[in-house]
């Protein structure tokens, strides 16, 4: 069975890591894994995992790549003798589609964001993504929009979670000499600790964030805020991150950490584990990746995350884009005593790994990919 994924980079974020994670199950089932990308820092994983990285640019947006890029994955599927073509994004999901249908092999896609479309141009773009012979949806969340959004048949939409590593994601793994380290490259040496993990960009709520923390002050909680992402050029949003806290009095206690290949490590040194996105997340990979390492959570109350987060349980689920809701469900996890917090904590790490390991994500999608070749060869 020979697969090729297709996404525009393999750099960090939830589309590139599940890529890594399909390409390490069918390695595991004794196939070569196929990758049809720009490449990136995950390449690494990509290699140990047995993976053929063709180098392409398949990310273009530029129409005048199209044709280009579906030569070249023309190519590619008949050298490698490729069985499906499965699309992660949707600028290489167009020159993916094409190529699939002139070498008579599957289309596979999987919906991994909600693609907001604000008018009809927009909205025939995001549609390549529901065009697969199959669509995988995320999440329950994401199932109902692609039906809202797109009028497809129900039926040819398989739900598959993205996967939480419950073996890396394990908070026996980290030592307190990790915790100490990590703490100290942010600057941080008393207080409570909010985490919020993701590339900083608007809709993901930095700056609800830095309001909360304020508030939080005038309760008496001094609490530092460690932004853990990349900004990937955004530089003006950046600047304004900091003018904002440096407004607010908060420059020594909001700090933007970059990315981190530590990620088990930083959310295991937070006290609570947020998710701020104004815009619903489609999955909200961050939450069940802290309730996996046993860290409790607030989460914007919308998309996704109403699926991985219970409220009351592996956390709070609370107004999106208010500062002061943000700042209540904060306060109220901190306010816990620690004998409550670790037995929250110990059953949401039970819950996660029942019901979003890779593991189960990975079993789901190689029987997807089995079923769509098996009724390729009864037609």
């Amino acid at each position: 069975m020979n697969i090729l994924q297709v996404l525009p980079e393999l750099n960090a974020g939830g589309v590139e890591r599940t890529t890594i994670e399909i390409a390490q199950a069918l390695n595991a089932a004794g196939h070569t894994p196929h990758v049809a990308s720009l490449g990136g820092r995950l390449e690494d994983e990509l290699k140990a995992a047995g993976g053929v990285l063709h180098r392409l640019n398949v990310g273009s947006k530029n129409p005048m790549s199209l044709r280009r890029n579906t030569k070249a994955l023309i190519d590619i599927i008949k050298t490698d003798k490729i069985d499906i073509v499965h699309a992660r994004s949707r600028a290489p999901a167009w020159p993916a589609k094409a190529a699939a249908k002139a070498t008579h092999i599957p289309f596979l896609t999987t919906y991994h964001g909600i693609y907001n479309a604000k008018s009809g141009l927009k909205r025939r773009y995001n549609a390549v993504m529901a065009k697969g012979d199959v669509v995988i949806a995320n999440s329950n969340f994401t199932k109902r929009h692609i039906i809202r959004e797109h009028k497809i048949d129900a039926g040819k939409i398989v739900v598959i979670p993205r996967g939480v590593d419950m073996d890396v994601f394990d908070p026996n793994l980290v030592t307190d000499a990790e915790i100490i380290q990590i703490k100290c490259q942010w600057g941080v040496d008393s207080g409570p600790i909010i985490l919020l993990p993701g590339r900083l960009t608007r809709w993901k709520g930095q700056l609800v964030a830095v309001d909360a923390l304020k508030m939080l002050g005038g309760r008496g909680i001094n609490a530092s805020l460690v932004l853990l992402g990349d900004a990937q050029g955004r530089d003006d949003y950046v600047a304004e991150i900091k003018s904002k806290a440096n407004s607010l009095g908060l420059s020594d206690k909001v700090i933007l950490a970059g990315h981190s290949r530590s990620v088990p490590t930083a959310l295991t040194a937070a006290d609570v584990v947020i998710s701020t996105s104004t815009d619903p997340e489609a999955f909200g990979r961050v939450m069940a990746e802290a309730q996996a390492m046993q860290r409790l959570v607030v989460a914007s109350n919308h998309g996704g995350a109403r699926e991985t987060v219970i409220e009351g349980r592996g956390g709070r689920l609370v107004t999106p884009g208010h500062g002061q809701a943000l700042a209540d469900g904060i306060a109220d996890i901190l306010g816990l005593s620690k004998s409550e917090y670790t037995k929250r904590a110990k059953a949401a790490r039970t819950r996660i790994g029942l019901q979003y390991s890779a593991q189960a994500m990975k079993t789901a999608t190689l029987v997807v990919y089995e079923q769509i070749l098996r009724k390729q060869g009864d037609n």
